[in-house]
């Protein structure tokens, strides 16, 4: 029976090593559809939520398997309860890199972004910064690396500052883009500083599968007694 337990328990981590790095992609080509006007990456990030989705809906229905047939006590039961909200979190993220994908592929052949250096400094750096943390995002589970969790959790403080700049340039009187691309530039931010807090939720999900820690809290220092 553990033999039949270890492997559905591998079967559902597999699952979500695939979807983590199907938005890895989702994320890196978001990215490039934005700030590239690369329609073929647009499209690609468009086309593949799909199948995102699809990992979901399996992943949930083997964890409900999981919980209500093996009965599953300690570390094994804080993986899958964990591995629930998981699944969730970063079929979320597919979505709002759709979402990004959806914008730039809308605007074309213009440009989602107005032609200035500040506006595109800025949405650079957040694509940089979203780009890193999409990276680190499957090593950070497979090896359920909770220093690596910390780094992703310190690190959207940058993406929440970038966020707020993108404001200041909208409420800015030097604005010169359209009125679409003054929305595109308030939602497109929008769906970057989410992705950095779901990216959050995925770090603190981890910190509580290797310490029991309430996710819902700032993680402490774990080599602190």
């Amino acid at each position: 029976m553990r033999v039949i337990y270890n492997g559905e328990l591998k079967a559902v981590a597999d699952d979500l090593e695939d979807m983590t790095n199907r938005v890895r992609v989702a994320i890196h080509g978001a990215g490039k559809a934005l700030m590239d006007e690369d329609m073929n990456a647009a499209k690609a990030v468009i086309d593949g939520d799909e199948a995102i989705d699809a990992l979901e809906k399996r992943i949930l229905d083997q964890c409900v398997k999981l919980l209500a047939q093996q009965n599953p006590v300690a570390t094994d039961l804080r993986v899958v309860v964990a591995t629930l909200r998981l699944a969730s979190t970063i079929e979320r993220m597919g979505d709002l890199a759709q979402h990004i994908a959806q914008t730039a592929y809308r605007a074309n052949p213009d440009s989602a972004l107005p032609d200035d250096e500040k506006t595109r400094e800025i949405f650079e750096s957040m694509r940089q910064l979203l780009d890193v943390t999409a990276d680190r995002l499957p090593e950070m589970l497979a090896d359920r690396d909770a220093t690596l969790a910390q780094q992703v959790i310190a690190d959207d403080n940058q993406l929440d500052e970038l966020h707020q700049e993108s404001f200041e340039l909208v409420l800015d009187d030097s604005w010169k883009g359209t009125k679409q691309q003054l929305i595109d530039v308030v939602l497109t931010a929008r769906f970057m500083e989410r992705l950095g807090d779901h990216a959050v939720s995925t770090a603190r999900q981890v910190i509580y599968i290797v310490s029991g820690f309430d996710p819902s809290k700032e993680p402490k220092d774990l080599d602190e007694d």
